[in-house]
């Protein structure tokens, strides 16, 4: 990814297939997932994007151990795009 692909907001249609990409089978995933969506659509960026896809190749439990705070990403998931999302899911209502 390069600098411009950083800040520039994804579009209409790569927002709606990264929002089906990020259903998920625990509903507790959903609803952090659905309200990330409501506060940061409009301002998602490509970099956002790309840690949302890497977070998502994860399994159900292992994402809510990191959206809990239970674990930090590490290995090849501790990149500042996963952090950077990672602290937008986890912030409160």
């Amino acid at each position: 990814m390069n600098a411009a692909d950083t800040n520039t907001l994804i579009d209409e249609r790569g927002l709606s297939k990264l929002k089906w990409r990020c259903r998920r089978g625990l509903l507790e995933n959903d609803l952090f997932i659905e309200r990330f969506f409501k506060r940061h659509e409009g301002a998602l960026t490509e970099f956002h994007a790309e840690g949302l896809r890497q977070l998502m190749d994860l399994s159900d439990n292992d994402l809510l151990d990191l959206m809990l705070a239970r674990k930090e990403p590490a290995g090849e998931l501790d990149r500042p795009d996963v952090h950077a999302v990672l602290a937008m899911l986890r912030t409160p209502q």
